[in-house]
């Protein structure tokens, strides 16, 4: 089976670091674009991040600029999430998925039909 397994979540202060990671199996990911979403209690979920094929190009949401950095390890065909200056308001659980592709407005969306989720891992972000 194609399957993406996020890990790396947890609890941590305003302020703090986590990195997250989306390792694959079942198909190569540097042959897709994959992305970083995100969804908190009664919230949209909404793309966080997404990396093209081959490391061609990387995209970020407005609020997480600056802050969060996306990279790939084709040796170990992983995704990571790196997350600094985190906040409250990142408080989601956040998923990887693949293929994605990017809107005309620069928003990572997932390809529908196509898509493979990860079980999503949970980041709290509290004093």
């Amino acid at each position: 089976q194609l399957q993406l397994v996020e890990s790396g979540g947890g609890l941590v202060q305003p302020g703090g670091s986590l990195r997250l990671s989306c390792a694959a199996s079942g198909f190569t990911l540097d042959y897709y674009a994959i992305g970083w979403f995100r969804q908190a209690p009664g919230k949209e979920r909404e793309g966080v991040s997404c990396l093209r094929n081959n490391n061609s190009s990387t995209y970020y949401t407005d609020s997480v600029k600056g802050r969060f950095t996306i990279s790939r390890d084709n040796a170990k065909n992983t995704v990571y999430l790196e997350m600094n200056s985190l906040k409250p308001e990142d408080t989601a659980v956040y998923y990887c998925a693949a293929p994605v592709s990017v809107t005309v407005n620069g928003i990572c969306v997932t390809i529908q039909y196509l898509e493979v989720w990860g079980q999503g891992t949970l980041v709290t972000v509290s004093s």
